[in-house]
């Protein structure tokens, strides 16, 4: 999701006294303008903003969606907290209802998990901002219940799309996990975004 090492704070075997400790931690953080704090699989992780590539490709998926959802009651949404049982992640994109004030959270932080039908995050380079997208991110989706998690992947292969459905919360995983190296088309089987494609328009070419 963001370009360079991530710093955490990490609580080892969590449970729901250490959880409310790390949710009022990170809480109270201020931190330096370019930079977000997430919760994520017991530790609160402090990353950057992401590089321009990165930048680039999450601003065409945007737009691309937007104009997809035009006219209807769902959108495409950046730079929101999203909260399920205190945990606070902040994807590249999601798709939600336009309106999210019927589903912001009791502290009024972001919006609740149980709202969105699709999470996108794009991986930035370095191995602990890889496995944060490609593991740890991929289970707290799947806990989280989110029907449809996305993963556009510069640094697997030559370029990668994976689309992950059916979520097994108790299972912290996916049902089904379909890749598409970057050149062949993915189309969201389901939701509001259901007939979406994300190809080279989105991704770019493979990378050489």
């Amino acid at each position: 999701m963001t370009e360079t090492r991530t710093e955490s704070v990490s609580l080892s075997e969590n449970g729901p006294e250490l959880d409310e400790v790390l949710w009022q931690a990170w809480k109270a953080m201020e931190l330096p303008e370019g930079y977000h704090a997430e919760i994520i699989e017991g530790a609160i992780e402090v990353s950057p903003t992401g590089r321009l590539s990165h930048a680039q490709i999450i601003n065409r998926l945007r737009r691309a969606l937007d104009r997809f959802l035009e006219d209807g009651e769902y959108a495409c949404h950046q730079d929101a907290n999203v909260i399920h049982k205190r945990k606070g992640w902040i994807p590249d994109a999601f798709v939600a209802p336009e309106d999210l004030d019927p589903y912001a959270d009791e502290d009024g932080l972001g919006v609740e998990a149980k709202a969105l039908h699709l999470v996108v995050e794009v991986v930035s380079p370095g191995k602990r901002n890889q496995d944060r997208d490609r593991i740890r991110k991929r289970r707290e989706y799947a806990r989280a219940g989110i029907p449809m998690y996305v993963l556009i992947d510069d640094y697997d292969g030559q370029g990668a799309v994976t689309l992950f459905t059916g979520p097994r919360p108790d299972k912290a995983d996916w049902e089904d996990i379909h890749r598409v190296p970057y050149g062949t088309e993915v189309e969201i089987p389901d939701g509001p975004a259901k007939g979406f494609v994300i190809g080279e328009a989105i991704t770019g070419p493979k990378r050489g």
